[in-house]
């Protein structure tokens, strides 16, 4: 799905694209350090080394960069899931790889989830970014139906199988997990709700004989 906000940028001159790159990343930091409520056009200015004559005529409003924001920490979600290392998601050991990634990540404990962090304070505060929001998540779950709807098709996972379900699944272990880690300051509650979701979704490996476990894939 492409944004409003997206089809804009597209349409700018390479220095209108960098500029306002250069914006939606200085109002993503600062978002993601204060929250949407404490940011304001005087910091963004300052950090992205922009006039404000720049910023508004970027994001005339801070809801359209609120929106920018979001759109922005999805695309980066969505690329850091498609890191070379994690293939398409489609294995028992590419999505072990992606929890490990995480859990081992330092950005859990400081912010929690760069997305999901925004996501919960706009979602009840500004109902206008809540397309924005889903749309993320949905480009977020589909990387993993994608990925398990591949392991049921070669016989990996047992017809039952819902990956539709087991995708949001793994999306609540992780954003409850990232909230939990925060808050205690150790990386502890996302390892096992991570851990925990993984289990489930290989309780529903195809077996070939009493001592085999899950296939590990690729």
């Amino acid at each position: 799905m492409t944004t409003s906000s997206q089809a804009q940028a597209r349409k700018l001159t390479a220095k209108g694209a960098a500029t306002r790159e250069r914006i939606v990343r200085a109002a993503a930091e600062l978002i993601y350090e204060h929250g949407a409520q404490n940011t304001n056009n005087e910091q963004i200015r300052e950090a992205a080394g922009v006039s404000g004559s720049q910023l508004t005529r970027h994001f005339p409003t801070k809801e359209s960069l609120v929106r920018a924001v979001l759109d922005w920490q999805a695309d980066g979600i969505v690329a850091r899931h498609r890191a070379p290392e994690l293939g398409e998601l489609d294995s028992f050991a590419a999505l072990r790889r992606w929890a490990d990634s995480y859990i081992a990540s330092q950005d859990m404990l400081h912010g929690g989830c760069t997305f999901g962090s925004l996501a919960a304070e706009v979602v009840k505060s500004e109902p206008a970014h809540r397309d924005a929001v889903a749309d993320g998540f949905e480009r977020w779950q589909a990387l993993f139906r994608r990925g398990l709807d591949r392991m049921r098709e070669r016989g990996e996972l047992r017809a039952e199988a819902d990956p539709a379900a087991l995708a949001h699944l793994l999306t609540a272990a992780f954003q409850g997990g990232a909230l939990l880690d925060q808050a205690a300051g150790d990386s502890t509650p996302l390892r096992d709700a991570l851990y925990g979701a993984l289990a489930y979704i290989e309780s529903f490996a195809v077996r070939h004989g009493p001592d085999d476990g899950p296939a590990t894939g690729r």
